[in-house]
């Protein structure tokens, strides 16, 4: 399991779209990715607790952390290796280990926990709860939308990552993180 949650080196600038459901953070992926040509990693934790509710109608619980982790970094890793400069993430384990501490009472999985502070990125772009929330069959905060950005926020704090916020209408957002991505690029804007 350690290997399967361990960051491989990549010659690339790693940038996470980090924080609460429903703020952007793919819509905004996929256009970066796009601007630079580059790849972007999808939220495996989407994909692999869609399947879990649509074939039985259940929700995550403590034990899909480790397969989620594995499937992300699995796919992180894959498309670190062909990547064009910059690799976009859609979430990493820092937000996996964030997410199961506000659903499981503080709870994270050592391992987990260990390979998310161990793991770096970067930039981390944290994009904050003023884009409206969209209801779907996995995202069940609406009421505590400030809550978790504080909590995600916090947790960037408090490990010392370096962040942006990224608030405002999305091509605000965009041309924010264009910016950050560049200057870390030293391409003059």
């Amino acid at each position: 399991m350690e290997e399967k949650l361990k960051q491989t080196t990549a010659n690339c600038v790693k940038a996470v779209l980090f924080g609460p459901e429903s703020t952007g953070k793919t819509t905004l992926a996929k256009r970066l990715a796009a601007h630079y040509n580059t790849y972007w990693v999808e939220e495996y934790m989407r994909e692999y607790l869609q399947k879990k509710w649509d074939e039985k109608k259940q929700v995550c619980t403590p034990e899909d952390l480790i397969p989620i982790a594995e499937g992300q970094m699995a796919a992180e890793n894959r498309l670190s290796r062909s990547a064009n400069k910059v690799l976009f993430c859609d979430t990493n384990l820092l937000e996996l280990k964030v997410y199961s501490e506000a659903y499981y009472n503080e709870f994270c999985d050592p391992e987990l926990h260990k390979h998310a502070l161990n793991n770096w990125y970067d930039i981390y772009f944290l994009t904050n709860i003023d884009a409206p929330w969209v209801k779907d069959d996995l995202r069940d905060k609406p009421h505590d939308r400030e809550g978790m950005f504080e909590r995600f926020k916090s947790t960037l704090l408090l490990y010392e990552r370096p962040f942006v916020i990224l608030e405002g209408s999305e091509e605000q957002r965009f041309t924010k993180a264009v910016s950050v991505i560049n200057k870390l690029l030293k391409i003059e804007n």
